[in-house]
């Protein structure tokens, strides 16, 4: 018996040890992804195109500013320099934070080339070839152009010199890292070379929904693990997003996105027709202080483009459950 136990130990701290070595070369390890050869442009109308971008439906300015009060100001329409360093609290995984994203040398992405963000955009790998976690920025299919229009857009900032901490991960952090498919960098990608043009067509609308907005990746059941869905897509969110740090929000009340195919009772088919979708958008504002979803960023979207989204919308599967007229939900408790 003594044998027995002795061999197990053996076999178990082999075990562990053989765990603990992935563990440290996975969590950070580099990937060879191909640079993809974009290029930023100086011509104003590809800046213009990239500004909408930025500061429209990719709402790269609800992420990477400074604090909350900054995230206010800047989806409610200041110029908020896009500097970074924005914490995202991740309970026991860690804390992640936004990069500076304004052509500084030392600090922004002066210090990179073209390819090296164009691929952090595209696959969620880092300059140092480190993979990222390509759920916060899932542009896989963004388009060369409109990789191109924001690339220069963010060059023609103004640099501000900002360091940003370093991500903060715990144990658990490095551990779900190595094995989640969902942290794993984006390659099995096929994006178009240039986006479809606007106008209110389906074709528009599931390009933007899919591949800039990513109304997929917040109103569809998703496995925070692999990042597959586990139902229907756009059928509605199963996990709560904290509130937006508006001054009355409350931040006891988590939000929900609700379901958006044509279902009878879902979110969308409370609105008659597209042209009511659209004023919603536009017009309509924060129905919830602390709702999660960029609403002012997404009222600077053309009628166009916001009509070729619900045209989309109009042609999934009805599927799901249908939405409840309130979508917050209690805090998760920690």
């Amino acid at each position: 018996m003594a044998k027995v136990l002795k061999i197990a130990g053996l076999v178990i701290g082999a075990g562990v040890l053989a765990f603990a070595l992935y563990v440290s070369w996975a969590w950070d390890r580099v990937w060879d992804v191909p640079l993809p050869e974009l290029h930023a442009s100086t011509d104003p109308a590809i800046i213009a195109r990239g500004e909408a971008l930025v500061r429209g439906p990719a709402h790269c300015v609800a992420c990477h500013v400074g604090s909350p009060a900054d995230y206010v100001k800047s989806v409610t329409g200041t110029q908020v320099p896009l500097a970074g360093g924005f914490p995202f609290k991740l309970g026991p995984i860690g804390t992640l934070y936004t990069g500076n994203l304004t052509p500084d040398g030392e600090t922004g992405i002066g210090r990179y080339t073209d390819p090296q963000i164009a691929r952090m955009l595209r696959h969620g790998v880092r300059p140092d070839g480190v993979g990222s976690i390509p759920l916060l920025m899932p542009f896989g299919e963004m388009s060369d152009d409109d990789v191109v229009a924001i690339l220069s857009y963010l060059r023609a900032q103004p640099p501000l010199r900002r360091v940003v901490p370093a991500n903060e991960w715990t144990v658990l952090g490095k551990v779900i890292k190595s094995f989640a498919a969902v942290t794993k960098p984006l390659v099995d990608v096929n994006p178009p070379r240039t986006a479809p043009p606007s106008a209110p067509t389906v074709e528009r609308g599931k390009y933007l929904a899919v591949s800039v907005a990513n109304c997929v990746g917040c109103h569809s059941p998703i496995d925070e693990m692999t990042g597959r869905f586990t139902g229907p897509r756009l059928t509605g969110a199963l996990t709560p997003q904290e509130p937006a740090p508006f001054e009355d929000a409350d931040m006891n009340r988590w939000f929900l996105p609700p379901n958006i195919t044509p279902l009878k009772g879902s979110a969308l088919m409370r609105f008659p027709d597209c042209a009511t979708f659209v004023a919603r958008f536009k017009f309509g504002g924060r129905k919830h202080a602390g709702s999660s979803m960029p609403w002012e960023l997404f009222s600077r979207m053309s009628e166009e483009d916001l009509g070729a989204i619900c045209a989309f919308l109009l042609t999934e599967p009805a599927s799901g459950s249908p939405a409840p007229e309130d979508p917050t939900v209690p805090a998760p408790s920690s």
